[in-house]
């Protein structure tokens, strides 16, 4: 007689799970070992459905399920929040972080880790649930505020003010390389600057200080678009950390353009 074919878990699974378990805060893992069997099978039925929706649908419920608490909870740090104001208005940018702005960053920072494709896509659920349980990571809440917002006021910039704000950078090679070039190619992919003639003096000088022309929303989707979120936190943060890290002159800047000699 042929014996049944049983498989039995060896040690090293069990250890395997307990170690998914040692993972979780002592308390999230201390609630889901008491949940009786009935309950279990509705955070199972939950994981199932998050693990198997697309990132853009993740962002979406997450969106739903922890946007209103975290707003709440980033209110709390004042200092933080009163600090990033204090370095929009020095960088003449008018936003005001109200609830209702931290709100909709909240929702756009799950729809652009969502639609970076150059992240991991198992990295993405992971960093909205540090987001949701980590009073520092929170705080990146506000560099990614900050830095989306200067990204912003750089897409909005000619290229003639990209060329005079690289010139004010301790390094401007390397600003160049890491953040005017891909403005300036995103501004070529999306026709809102179009160079013509780059090698003759008088057609460059028409593009060169021409203003781009972009909607808020086009704005969003190019930023989101052109950086990941990585970059736009890691942005903000460095002029948190240190404001002088962005070299910043808005007379020089955005000087009047001379014009043509012959017009």
């Amino acid at each position: 007689m042929t014996e049944p074919n049983v498989t039995h878990k060896s040690s090293s699974e069990y250890m395997r799970a307990e170690n998914m378990l040692d993972k979780l805060p002592p308390a999230a893992r201390q609630w889901a070992e008491s949940l009786p069997w009935h309950q279990r099978r509705y955070v199972l039925s939950l994981c199932h459905l998050i693990c198997a929706a697309t990132p853009e649908v993740q962002a979406e419920f997450l969106d739903y399920y922890t946007a209103d608490g975290l707003v709440a909870r980033t209110l709390r740090d004042r200092d933080t929040q009163h600090r990033v104001q204090c370095y929009l208005k020095a960088f003449h940018i008018q936003t005001e972080l109200s609830e209702s702005l931290l709100k909709t960053y909240v929702r756009q920072f799950y729809i652009h880790s969502a639609q970076d494709t150059r992240r991991q896509p198992e990295r993405y659920l992971e960093s909205a649930l540090r987001l949701s349980s980590n009073t520092e990571e929170r705080n990146s809440v506000f560099n990614y505020i900050l830095g989306f917002e200067l990204f912003k006021m750089m897409f909005k910039m000619s290229w003639s003010q990209h060329e005079r704000l690289a010139s004010l950078q301790k390094s401007p090679s390397r600003f160049i390389q890491e953040y005017i070039k891909p403005i300036q190619l995103a501004h070529k992919l999306n026709k809102i600057v179009i160079p013509k003639n780059e090698k003759v003096f008088f057609d460059k000088h028409c593009y060169f200080i021409q203003k781009p022309n972009v909607t808020d929303k086009k704005l969003t989707e190019i930023v989101i678009a052109t950086f990941t979120t990585d970059t736009v936190i890691d942005f903000g943060f460095s002029i948190i950390r240190h404001l002088k890290s962005l070299v910043f002159d808005y007379e020089y800047i955005f000087q009047a353009e001379q014009e043509s000699i012959f017009t």
